[in-house]
């Protein structure tokens, strides 16, 4: 009797494992891993948001795959992509931003290249304020904002380079760095361009900022945050081999800022993230196309 309640056991866990085995989506490589499902990683920019939303869109309404999505910060997104946790990023601000991270998991991701050209960093102003350079913070402007720089989420790559700006320009000692999120900073930001306020935060391109509200950047010329960027794809090593379509795909994606412009204004405007980036594909199917060509 104890011999055919082990055998009854032994034969029902045989089962599940077979139908939990059978039930995986669609069906699996030689690793394991679902052939049509895929782990996107991002950084919650709004600019990130929009491509990893329009690439998630391609995926599975293009390429039938299952797509989920990671928001994290930027040090675990690329620590993801390099232990094979998360399995592809268009969220790689190179070579200055995400430098440290880039160094730090080198040799344990492969980079796809630039599906973006043409970004930058710096300390945003509105135009009105009668200050150019991050020279001229001075203490007339540090009363009028209260020695204060408004920034986005601690840790991520501008708010390093905006710390060691303050250190290269002699302002640590006065100025203070508020750590907050991007959708904090743009709120004050808004509050204060409509009542004509002195502020100043920690800005990049492309953002649908710069289309609501007439900015500057502030000139940089000691060349603390680097020379003009670009946003790369980066893939977890493999994945090429097991999941060779997906893989062509994010090898292919590349857009520009205009394009990029579009979907985050629709996003700030109400749309959803999922629809910002449906609408985007429909009304660009050419560039589609290409990408999957």
């Amino acid at each position: 009797m104890k011999f055919n309640k082990i055998s009854v056991i032994a034969a029902a866990t045989m089962v599940f494992v077979l139908l939990a085995g059978c039930s995986n989506g669609g069906g699996t490589s030689s690793n394991g891993a679902n052939k049509k499902q895929i782990k996107l990683a991002y950084v919650a920019w709004d600019s990130e948001i929009a491509s990893t939303y329009v690439v998630k869109e391609v995926l599975e309404q293009r390429l039938d795959y299952k797509v989920e999505m990671l928001q994290v910060d930027a040090g675990p997104m690329w620590s993801g992509i390099s232990n094979g946790s998360a399995d592809a990023m268009v969220a790689a601000w190179l070579p200055t931003t995400h430098a440290t991270y880039a160094d730090d998991n080198k040799g344990k991701f492969e980079d796809l290249g630039p599906n973006l050209e043409g970004t930058k960093l710096g300390l945003a102003v509105p135009s009105y304020m009668d200050i150019a350079s991050i020279e001229d913070l001075d203490d007339t402007v540090g009363k009028a904002t209260d020695y204060t720089i408004i920034g986005i989420e601690p840790g991520a790559g501008l708010m390093t380079a905006t710390e060691g700006a303050l250190e290269q320009y002699g302002l640590k000692d006065k100025w203070n760095l508020l750590p907050s999120s991007s959708a904090a900073m743009t709120k004050e930001l808004e509050k204060a361009y409509k009542n004509k306020e002195s502020i100043i935060v920690t800005g990049w391109t492309p953002h649908w900022k710069f289309a609501k509200m007439d900015l500057k950047y502030l000139e940089d010329p000691k060349g603390a945050y680097g020379k003009d960027e670009q946003i790369h794809t980066i893939v977890r090593t493999g994945l090429k081999e097991t999941q060779a379509e997906a893989y062509a795909f994010l090898d292919s994606f590349a857009w520009s800022p205009d394009d990029m412009a579009k979907v985050m204004i629709a996003i700030e405007e109400g749309s959803s993230p999922e629809d910002a980036a449906k609408q985007w594909t429909q009304q660009n199917g050419d560039k589609v196309d290409a990408w999957l060509k």
